[in-house]
């Protein structure tokens, strides 16, 4: 049951979706749960126009494994910015559906061309699978930029909750193994630390969207009893310094909204321009469930801006 004080403390607007959405992960409930959540946002993807967006699916071969990916243009330019984008769904759930929606958005209103990463899932596949499906597209993208008909110098890292963790953890490991860097990330309510030991984790046990329980639960999946280090969760990393420029939002009711703020606060004692955005009244994945909501679209505005901004010519 959602605790009552986290639903006082939701704009009133968001209420009536918000207690839709507190479903906690178990490992009772993750079948029907990942059944549900594919079975609903197939469908929402099937129904929502692409406004002028190509959309292909495709895959990309990593040493003879194939790993799916949905290419989403929005210009046809072939020297056009390019954004790696990893999904979200607590790294046990979700697949190039689930964010279907805003990739159509950032696409097209940055006028990019979008790569969006089906990355196999925990429990099933845990670390380091994610992390490799991601960071080796990337790779392959900055290897071959031409072969996707993009501008490798201008590629930016986005994603949102544990994608936008991987998309993290896919900066640090470019930036340790030199090459071709990343010119930003764009980090929407992002997952970033195993510890699970912060103020809003200890708070937010039973909230709408996401919670503390789902979290380590998740995070259980994901390390599956081997002990955490930076590229699964980015917060362990030693320093943040050579990082590229970041825009991260998080939802003030939300258990992952202070390790998106003292992510922020080290990237910028690291030197690294960062943008911060707390959006108030709101749960984790208020912008999935109500993406008409006045925060929401303001918040879509501000990150599409961002994103534009950091990809200009």
């Amino acid at each position: 049951m959602t605790e009552p004080q986290a639903l006082d403390r939701l704009d009133a607007r968001l209420v009536a979706e918000a207690t839709l959405f507190r479903v906690p992960l178990t490992v009772e409930s993750l079948p029907v749960i990942r059944q549900s959540l594919d079975a609903r946002r197939a469908e929402q993807a099937a129904a929502t126009d692409p406004g002028g967006v190509a959309v292909e699916d495709s895959s990309v071969d990593l040493a003879g494994r194939a790993v799916p990916v949905r290419i989403y243009r929005g210009t046809a330019d072939r020297s056009a910015p390019v954004v790696l984008f990893f999904h979200s769904g607590g790294l046990v759930l979700g697949n190039l559906d689930t964010d279907h929606a805003r990739c159509l958005a950032l696409a097209a209103v940055a006028e990019c061309v979008l790569i969006s990463v089906d990355y196999r899932l925990a429990p099933e596949h845990p670390y380091p699978a994610a992390f490799e499906d991601c960071v080796g597209v990337t790779e392959a993208v900055l290897a071959d930029p031409g072969a996707f008909g993009v501008d490798g110098a201008r590629l930016a890292l986005s994603g949102s909750s544990a994608g936008a963790g991987l998309a993290a953890a896919v900066a640090l490991a470019l930036r340790d193994r030199g090459g071709p860097q990343p010119v930003f990330q764009l980090l929407h309510q992002p997952m970033l630390d195993d510890a699970t030991a912060t103020p809003s984790m200890r708070e937010f046990v039973a909230t709408p969207g996401f919670d503390s329980e789902s979290a380590r639960f998740s995070w259980d999946g994901y390390l599956a009893g081997r002990p955490a280090e930076a590229y699964a969760s980015p917060a362990r990393a030693e320093s943040f310094a050579g990082l590229p420029p970041a825009h991260i939002c998080c939802s003030a009711v939300d258990p992952l909204r202070d390790e998106a703020i003292d992510h922020a606060r080290r990237l910028l004692e690291a030197g690294v321009p960062t943008e911060l955005h707390v959006v108030p009244g709101t749960c984790h994945g208020f912008d999935s469930f109500a993406p008409n909501h006045p925060f929401a679209v303001r918040e879509t505005a501000a990150q599409v801006d961002a994103l534009r901004r950091a990809l200009d010519r």
